[in-house]
């Protein structure tokens, strides 16, 4: 173990990062995003609950350290060679971390009705970037700290119990408050230099707001329900189930629209039926109720109106999500929305569309794929 340090300290890796320190975080953050956006996949899988869990507990672990390194706690073990270290080691496991939940979210098809959530953790890993300055404050880390873990909670617990409702987000977010208060209190008994710095009182009344603000956002239906996501949302002209796939037929978009396959205006004819196909992504086993919600957006009140709640049950497990659809013959033409909704009311996506009359003649560009 001594010769492979002694090998890393006088390595030509660490002269380049030393020559280039001030452009090291910004290489090492784009490189470990675009890591985990190629390695990570499923929230289920169990290359991914290792990586977040050793992430989570190698932060813990490295707070802890670093925390006591002004108490002069490593002097004259292997530690203090690396002291230096250890805050770059507390901003990259903000980063990883960070970066595994935008991943996961940013995956979802719509992130309109809780993308507030999404931009805190957006700002959050870009905020990563400019921590490694303030990192010292204790009140930043383990306001940070706690903020990460309680989103780690709410995406490990529903995995592990196969199951997703309110209780579970209450028991994630008591478990992530407990681990971080006993992680504060530890930290503040064996340090001294650390109650010179925070007052204890302070910094758990700053960890009782972001519990606070968290669950005020979920209450309100401003936190998607991790971790499911909506993986696929179309409006469609046909679905038929054959052999076990399913061929949805709609309105292909044009070319230049690359980000898209199906166009968002709806050719129509009187009674005919308009189709929403959605695929859910949720973990192996885990059951839930979900619905699609049909509004209709009033031109007059300048309002959205509930036109019609159609529901029914997924099971996690499927790789390209629970499939499933609903569908509508007495539409009007306007402007239209389905919410794909839990049955807490939390939004899982929303698919939009504008319906038009088919004029006679009309030709459609359609096309059929299969799910």
């Amino acid at each position: 173990m001594k010769k492979v340090l002694a090998r890393y300290r006088n390595s030509a890796f660490r002269n380049f990062i030393r020559r280039h320190s001030k452009y090291a975080p910004i290489i090492f953050f784009v490189g470990g995003f675009i890591f985990d956006t190629l390695t990570l996949g499923r929230i289920d899988r169990t290359y991914d609950l290792t990586v977040l869990c050793l992430h989570m507990t190698s932060l813990s672990i490295t707070l802890y350290l670093y925390n006591l390194v002004d108490d002069g706690k490593w002097k004259n073990t292997f530690l203090e060679r690396y002291e230096e270290y250890l805050p770059l080691a507390i901003q990259f496991f903000f980063g990883g971390l960070s970066s595994a939940y935008v991943i996961y979210f940013s995956r979802s098809v719509s992130l309109s009705k809780t993308a507030s959530f999404f931009i805190i953790l957006v700002l959050l890993l870009i905020a990563n970037e400019f921590l490694k300055k303030r990192i010292s404050n204790k009140y930043l880390q383990f306001g940070v700290y706690y903020f990460i873990s309680f989103t780690f909670f709410t995406f490990m617990i529903p995995v592990f119990l196969k199951e997703l409702n309110t209780t579970i987000f209450l028991i994630s977010g008591a478990a992530s408050l407990v681990s971080t208060l006993v992680l504060l209190t530890f930290i503040y008994g064996k340090s001294p230099s650390t109650r010179k710095e925070i007052k204890l009182g302070k910094m758990i009344a700053i960890i009782m707001a972001i519990y606070g603000i968290i669950n005020l956002f979920y209450f309100l239906r401003l936190i998607p329900p991790v971790p499911l996501a909506l993986d696929k949302g179309i409006v469609a002209h046909d679905i038929v189930l054959k052999n076990g796939k399913y061929e949805v037929t709609y309105e292909s978009e044009e070319s230049h629209i690359f980000w898209r396959k199906h166009k968002l205006d709806y050719s129509y004819v009187p009674d005919q039926r308009v189709y929403i196909f959605s695929s859910i992504f949720a973990p192996t086993d885990l059951k839930k109720s979900i619905f699609h919600r049909w509004r209709k957006y009033n031109d007059d009140t300048k309002e959205w109106v509930t036109i019609e709640d159609i529901g029914y049950d997924i099971t996690g497990g499927r790789d390209g999500g629970f499939r499933g659809y609903t569908f509508k013959t007495n539409v009007t033409p306007g402007e239209w929305e389905v919410q794909v909704l839990t049955e807490e009311e939390q939004v899982l996506g929303v698919i939009g569309f504008h319906i038009n009359l088919r004029q006679d003649g009309e030709s459609l560009k359609l096309k059929i794929t299969k799910f």
